[in-house]
C-alpha cells in the first residue's frame, strides 16, 4: 500500500533538493520575496470578497502557500486564495457561516487526495474547454458586480442583494449616494495597476497603488471606508487550529458545495501547473499535484483559512522573476508571515475602494473575453456548453453551473461519438485491416454467402441498437457472418450483452460467427465473459485475411 502511494506522491521539493545549490536558493529568494509582495493585497482582497476577514486571506496564502509548495507536484507553483472561489465561498458562508465554509473546504481537501491517490490528474485536465471558459468568465462578472458597492463608495444601509439580477437593480436604485474620494480611489488603483507595468515590471502595480492610496487616506483623512472602519483591529497572528463540530446532517448538505471546490481547485491548479511547464520547459506531476492540494485544503481551514489553490498569475511572477524550485514558494509564505506579524496591523489603513479596483482588474483578467469571443466560431455544441455554464454561473451558483455544464459536455461528447460510430453490413468486399479506406484501398473479395458485419468506434451502450438497424439492411440470409472488431477500442457490459445476444439470435438462424481482429482490450472482454466458447477457438481470427480463408474453411466442411 505504501509502496503505491510513494508511486503516486512524490512532491517535487524533495527532488529538487538533490542538487541545490547556493546560486539556485539566491534565485529563489528574489523571486520567493517579489511574489511574496505581490500576493499581499491579493490575499487580503480575496478574504475580503469571500465573505471572511481580511486576515484569513492572509492566513490562507501563509500556510496554503507553503504547503502546496512543500508537497505539490510542480517546481514553480505558487499556491493561495484565487478570484475562482470567490463566488462559491462566498455563497457557502452566506448559508452556513465560517464553520460551514471550514468544514466543506476539508472535505473538498480529503476529495482532491482521493484523486490524486486514483490518479485521475491526466483525467481532470482534458475538462472541456467550454466549461472552464464558461465558469471563469461568469466568475470573473460576478466578482466584477461585487465590488461596485466599495469601487464607487455607495452610502447604503441594507445589505447588497445575492441576486445578480436584484443586485444591479439595487445598485441603480442607490448610485445616488456615490462617494467621490471612493470613486477616485478605485480609477486611481485600476490606473496603476494598468499602467505601472510600463515603468517597472519588477514591482507590481497593485502594492503601489495600494501604498500610494493608503497613505493618502491616512494623510489627508479622507471620508472613505477602510479595512478598519469595516472590521476592526487585524489580529496580526496565526491563530490556534480548531476542529470544526461535524454531523452527517451538515456532511450531506456541504457535499455539493465540497465537490465544487475541489473540482475547481484542481481545474485551475492543474491549469497554472500546465502553464508554468510551457514557460519553463518542466514537467509537473499532476496526481502528486492534486494531493498537494487536498493537503493544503484539509490543514489551511484549521487555522481559518478558505480554500486555496494554484494561481496562474502569481506563478508567472514567480517564474519571470527567477524562480526555479519550491523552495521559491515556501519563501513567498515566510515574506507574507514577516508581514502579518510586523505590519499586519497597519492593514487596517487600506481603502476598501482600492481593494475594489484590485478586484476589478483581477476580475477582468479572468474573463478571457477574447476565448469566450473565438469559441463563437466552434460548433453549437460548444456554443450551448460554453452559454449554460456562463449564464449559470451568473444568474444561478457556481455548483449548478459545473454540475450541468458537465452534465451537458457529456451528452453532447457521447452525441457526437454515437454519430460517428456504427455498424455496416458488407457482403462482396472488405477493406484490408489498417489501410484507409480511398481508391487505392487493397480490397478483399468476400466467399458467396459470407457476409462483415464491421464495426466502428467504441461498442458500449450508446450505439447498443445498432446492429438491429444493420441487420434490417440484410436482404438475405447468409451461411457465414464475419463480426469485425479491430476498429473498436473498448466495449462496455451493455455492447457485450447486445453483442451475446446477436450472436446467439444468428446462430439460432443457422449462421456460423466468426469474430475478426479484436484489440487485446476487447479480447480479454470477450474472453471473460465466455464468447471465446460460444464461437469456438478457431472462429476468433487476428484479422480479416484469416477471418475469410476461416470462413473459406467452413464453406467447404459444409458443402
Amino acid at each position: 500500500m505504501l509502496s503505491k502511494i510513494s508511486q503516486v506522491f512524490h512532491p517535487k521539493l524533495f527532488t529538487t533538493l538533490k542538487d541545490y545549490n547556493r546560486q539556485t536558493f539566491f534565485s529563489d529568494l528574489i523571486a520567493g520575496i517579489i511574489v511574496g509582495v505581490v500576493a499581499l493585497p491579493l490575499a487580503i482582497a480575496f478574504g475580503i470578497a469571500s465573505g471572511v476577514s481580511p486576515e484569513k486571506g492572509l492566513i490562507t496564502a501563509i500556510i496554503a502557500g507553503f504547503l502546496i509548495s512543500a508537497f505539490g507536484g510542480s517546481r514553480v507553483q505558487i499556491g493561495g486564495p484565487t478570484g475562482a472561489f470567490i463566488v462559491i465561498v462566498y455563497g457557502i458562508v452566506e448559508k452556513f457561516g465560517v464553520e460551514g465554509l471550514i468544514i466543506a473546504t476539508i472535505m473538498a481537501g480529503f476529495m482532491l487526495v482521493g484523486m490524486g491517490l486514483l490518479q485521475l490528474g491526466t483525467i481532470i485536465k482534458f475538462m472541456p474547454y467550454p466549461i472552464v471558459v464558461g465558469f471563469t468568465s461568469g466568475i470573473a462578472l460576478v466578482i466584477f458586480s461585487s465590488q461596485i458597492k466599495d469601487f464607487f463608495g455607495l452610502d447604503v444601509a441594507r445589505a447588497v442583494p445575492a441576486d445578480f439580477i436584484e443586485k444591479w437593480q439595487f445598485y441603480f436604485s442607490n448610485f445616488s449616494s456615490v462617494n467621490l474620494y471612493a470613486l477616485g480611489i478605485g480609477l486611481f488603483t485600476v490606473l496603476v495597476s494598468v499602467l505601472w507595468p510600463k515603468i517597472n515590471k519588477k514591482l507590481p502595480g497593485t502594492l503601489i497603488a495600494l501604498l500610494g492610496t493608503t497613505i493618502a487616506v491616512t494623510v489627508f483623512e479622507l471620508p472613505v471606508e477602510t479595512i478598519g472602519s469595516r472590521f476592526g483591529e487585524i489580529k496580526a497572528l496565526i491563530p490556534v487550529p480548531m476542529i470544526p463540530d461535524l454531523n452527517f446532517e451538515m456532511f450531506r448538505l456541504l457535499l455539493a458545495p465540497a465537490f465544487t471546490i475541489a473540482m475547481l481547485g484542481a481545474i485551475e491548479s492543474l491549469l497554472s501547473a500546465m502553464v508554468a511547464d510551457g514557460a519553463t520547459g518542466g514537467r509537473h506531476r499532476s496526481n502528486t499535484e492534486l494531493i498537494g492540494q487536498g493537503i493544503a485544503n484539509i490543514i489551511t481551514p484549521l487555522f481559518g483559512g478558505i480554500p486555496a489553490t494554484g494561481a496562474i498569475a502569481r506563478t508567472m511572477t514567480n517564474i519571470r522573476n527567477g524562480g526555479k524550485t519550491p523552495m521559491a514558494g515556501i519563501i513567498h509564505a515566510v515574506v507574507l508571515l514577516l508581514i502579518l506579524l510586523f505590519f499586519g496591523k497597519l492593514a487596517r489603513l487600506i481603502p476598501m475602494s482600492c481593494l475594489a479596483g484590485i478586484l476589478v482588474i483581477v476580475a477582468y483578467n479572468m474573463s478571457e473575453w477574447r476565448s469566450f469571443k473565438s469559441l463563437f466560431r466552434n460548433s453549437k455544441s460548444d456554443i450551448a456548453v460554453l452559454l449554460t455554464t456562463f449564464f449559470l454561473t451568473v444568474i444561478i451558483d457556481l455548483t449548478v453551473a459545473i454540475q450541468f455544464g458537465l452534465l451537458l459536455a457529456v451528452l453532447l461528447f457521447l452525441k457526437r461519438v454515437i454519430d460517428t460510430s456504427g455498424v455496416e453490413v458488407l457482403n462482396m468486399a472488405v477493406d484490408s485491416d489498417g489501410a484507409e479506406a480511398d481508391e487505392n484501398t487493397p480490397q478483399l473479395i468476400l466467399p458467396k454467402k459470407v457476409e462483415v458485419f464491421e464495426v466502428n468506434g467504441p461498442f458500449f451502450f450508446g450505439i447498443a441498437n445498432k446492429f438491429e438497424e444493420a441487420e434490417k439492411q440484410v436482404t438475405r440470409r447468409p451461411k457465414i457472418r464475419i463480426i469485425r472488431l479491430y476498429r473498436v477500442p473498448f466495449i462496455d457490459a451493455t455492447g457485450l450483452s447486445n453483442l451475446k445476444s446477436f450472436i446467439r439470435k444468428s446462430q439460432a438462424n443457422g449462421i456460423t460467427i466468426i469474430l475478426s481482429g479484436p484489440v487485446k482490450s476487447v479480447y480479454d472482454a470477450l474472453e471473460k465473459n465466455g464468447f471465446i466458447d460460444l464461437v469456438g477457438n478457431k472462429n476468433v481470427c487476428a484479422d480479416i485475411n484469416i477471418a475469410i480463408a476461416r470462413s473459406e474453411e467452413l464453406l467447404k466442411e459444409n458443402a
